[in-house]
């Protein structure tokens, strides 16, 4: 009992010196507003205990101190600010806040070379990364002696074992296809051989074809109408019809048989040795590239056909030039009603339309269209009634066009969607407004606002938003995205934060938008057919686009 009694005491003490040793706790990242991002713990201990750690921080950060820590009765926080987070060590009261100090400054130069942005989505997304960099740089709660380069290069260890590892392996692959296309060229020379014997004539014509040699052909069709072979440039209108060519003959004459498809060449087999050797290295998790046969198909693959046997398609597109400080450059719309006609029969009719009566507008019709049956009844039909629409077959997609409209205007209550940009700069930084307000004549989608900046190491510090935003760090530029304008949220606004630039930076700005109601607010009433009967189906589509939308 006395033996046990002393060994439980050493191993406190033991355990005792260990705990006073192990310095740093934690390194973690988190938000000032106390959100934990990344956590690196370095000793043993509970969720529930780091969580409580961390919660505790930013509740004993007071505003207006310039301190670097701060302690409770058990841990000491070591901290630094970086933009809106904080990078935090918890140590324990007996470590070297010298050393600590010289910690964290390393950390705070190891965490903006691996995240891009310093916000919590970047953060977040090179999470794993920083934990890496942080066991590079603690380890067991004490600071390795190790630089900014020498943590990236251990982090991005290359291993030359496993270079020359995937070089052998690679190596027995292709060695393996090697043997593969061998045997498989030997097998079907083998089976030619064979069957030139039994079959005679049939087999030399074929083999000195492009057509595909298998060891048997099961319900083949050759038509002189394939597109291939001696039938489509012969002009032979037979069809012959091969039920089967096994290892006997059926008795008909080689002569019967036109040249196989033009295009098919031979296919070679895989023997199963190998199959098995490939399978076995993909069940190992190997990628194997094989030589993939493109497929015999038709060179280009049709659209889809429109559902309705006529279909009309109202356009705008929109040309707008706004100025920074107000007022209108150039506003310009220009609109196109096609017509789609699927069946020749259907194409004896005259569509009847009606417009919104903007004033601003001017109608010009096609020059074989009635324009005399336009303006007193506002149908578009040919001056010949006896002649029929063309049809889309064979012809273009996007249809007829039977009416064109332009509207011009310097009103600046006819624009769409205006914007507001008021840069000013403070100290270091250049704060961003951005204001859009969008007329109450349309319901705009898929709306992209895109702002030019400086050429910027990170992105820039989006602090409100009205939707959602990406930074294209490639052309420097900022897209401020809205999905729909509607009554909801007529009006909305950006503010972000870069470093100081002149204001003309931000200039142009781009804007992109569709709506499903246009300027000249045109629909088809009718269509009429001229040999009588009920009117045929038909739809319409109405779409305003913008062409180019800017402010400068």
């Amino acid at each position: 009992m006395h033996n046990t009694s002393h060994l439980a005491a050493s191993e406190l003490v033991i355990f005792r010196s260990q705990s006073a040793k192990m310095v740093v706790l934690a390194a973690s990242i988190v938000s000032k507003s106390g959100k934990v991002l990344v956590s690196r713990q370095f000793v043993d201990m509970t969720r529930i205990r780091i969580e409580a750690l961390l919660a505790a921080f930013p509740k004993l950060v007071g505003t207006g101190k310039q301190h670097t820590y701060v302690e409770t009765e058990n841990v000491r926080y070591v901290y630094q600010p970086i933009e809106a987070l904080y990078l935090l060590l918890v140590t324990n009261k007996q470590s070297n806040i010298l050393e600590d100090l010289e910690t964290l400054r390393l950390l705070s130069k190891l965490v903006p070379e691996y995240s891009v942005s310093l916000d919590e989505e970047g953060v977040c997304k090179t999470a794993f990364e920083l934990i890496f960099a942080f066991d590079e740089v603690i380890s067991l709660g004490h600071k390795e002696n190790v630089t900014v380069a020498q943590v990236k290069q251990y982090c991005e260890m290359e291993s030359h074992e496993e270079k020359l590892h995937k070089l052998v392996l690679q190596s027995k692959i292709n060695e393996t296809k090697d043997v593969m296309k061998r045997k498989a060229s030997e097998i079907d020379k083998s089976k030619i051989e064979k069957n030139r014997g039994e079959k005679g004539g049939f087999m030399s014509l074929q083999s000195m074809g492009s057509g595909r040699i298998e060891s048997s052909f099961n319900d083949m069709s050759i038509s002189s109408g394939g597109g291939g072979g001696f039938g489509s440039g012969s002009g032979f209108g037979l069809t012959t019809d091969i039920d089967s060519f096994s290892t006997k003959s059926k008795g008909r004459p080689p002569s019967s048989a036109t040249a196989p498809p033009k295009g098919l060449g031979m296919q070679l087999g895989k023997t199963q040795r190998t199959n098995q050797f490939l399978e076995s290295l993909k069940a190992e998790g190997e990628v194997i590239l094989e030589d993939v046969q493109p497929k015999a198909g038709p060179a280009r693959s049709a659209a889809p056909p429109p559902t309705d046997p006529i279909s009309l398609s109202a356009e705008e597109r929109l040309n707008v030039t706004l100025k920074r400080d107000g007022g209108v450059s150039n506003f310009d719309v220009q609109g196109t009603l096609s017509l789609q006609i699927l069946n020749q029969e259907d194409a004896l009719i005259q569509v009847q339309i009606e417009t919104g009566g903007n004033p601003g507008i001017l109608f010009k019709t096609h020059p074989n269209i009635n324009k005399e049956l336009f303006s007193n009844e506002n149908i578009l039909g040919l001056k010949d009634p006896n002649r029929p629409f063309p049809t889309g077959q064979g012809g273009d997609a996007a249809g007829v066009g039977l009416l064109k409209w332009r509207m011009q205007s310097v009103d600046e209550s006819d624009v769409p969607l205006t914007i507001n940009c008021w840069p000013s700069v403070s100290g270091n930084e250049t704060y961003v407004s951005i204001e859009y307000e969008a007329s109450s004549m349309f319901d705009l989608r898929n709306v992209v606002i895109s702002v030019p900046l400086p050429a910027l190491r990170e992105a820039p510090n989006v602090r409100q938003i009205d939707g959602e935003w990406r930074y294209d760090s490639r052309n420097s530029i900022l897209e401020w995205s809205i999905l729909l304008i509607d009554n909801s949220n007529r009006s909305g606004s950006m503010e972000f934060v870069v470093p100081p630039v002149d204001s003309s930076v931000f200039f142009p700005i781009s804007i992109r938008f569709t709506a499903a109601k246009t300027f000249s607010d045109l629909k088809v009433v009718n269509v009429l057919p001229l040999r009588g009967g009920p009117s045929p189906k038909f739809s319409q589509r109405t779409t305003l686009i913008t062409e180019n939308y800017q402010v400068v």
